[in-house]
């Protein structure tokens, strides 16, 4: 059972360490991490969520994400998630640290309430990757795939359907990466 640091209003560790299950069901502020890869051509690769997750299945998000685990650096996070859930090993001078969001949902399905109350820390690697070096994690990814500057932009201004909505994290990387 994966446990995981609680966090106060301010992002600071409480000292109070939890089940991820408790977190999302008290709806506690906790760390979470988004990487996100771009190629030299400025591709962006999005993984497409497993069609068994509890949130957002079959849905476009980063490259990789997920929760720090308790005593978890945000880099050790980082380079943890992109070697489960895409067989991608980097080192920590690869993870470019770009800001941090604060955001907060309350996700509903067939099975439970899921409370997120996240602070993410956003990375960016730039890196030419090939797909079919990459070995998914099935429970998570289904699969992954380049896209082009402008088909994400659009994608995020439509507020398309099959993206996962960060709204305030995605303008952000649209800007810097000056699409």
């Amino acid at each position: 059972m994966e446990k995981i640091d609680v966090l106060n209003e301010k992002g600071e560790k409480t000292g109070e360490v939890i089940s991820r299950e408790e977190v999302h069901r008290l709806g506690l502020w906790h760390k979470c991490v988004h990487i996100w890869i771009v190629n030299h051509k400025g591709e962006i690769l999005l993984q497409k969520r497993s069609p068994q997750k509890a949130t957002n299945p079959n849905k476009w998000t980063t490259a990789t994400s997920g929760h720090l685990s308790a005593g978890d650096s945000s880099t050790e996070g980082a380079m943890r998630e992109l070697s489960e859930e895409i067989g991608l090993n980097v080192n920590e001078n690869e993870l470019e640290y770009l800001f941090t969001v604060k955001e907060s949902d309350v996700n509903n399905n067939q099975k439970k309430q899921i409370i997120e109350k996240e602070f993410t820390d956003v990375y960016l690697i730039r890196k030419d990757i090939a797909i079919a070096n990459l070995k998914l994690q099935e429970e998570e990814v289904s699969s992954v795939k380049w896209f082009s500057p402008d088909e994400f932009k659009k994608m995020v201004i439509e507020n398309d359907e099959n993206l996962v909505s960060h709204r305030e994290m995605q303008m952000k990387i649209i800007e810097i990466l000056g699409i």
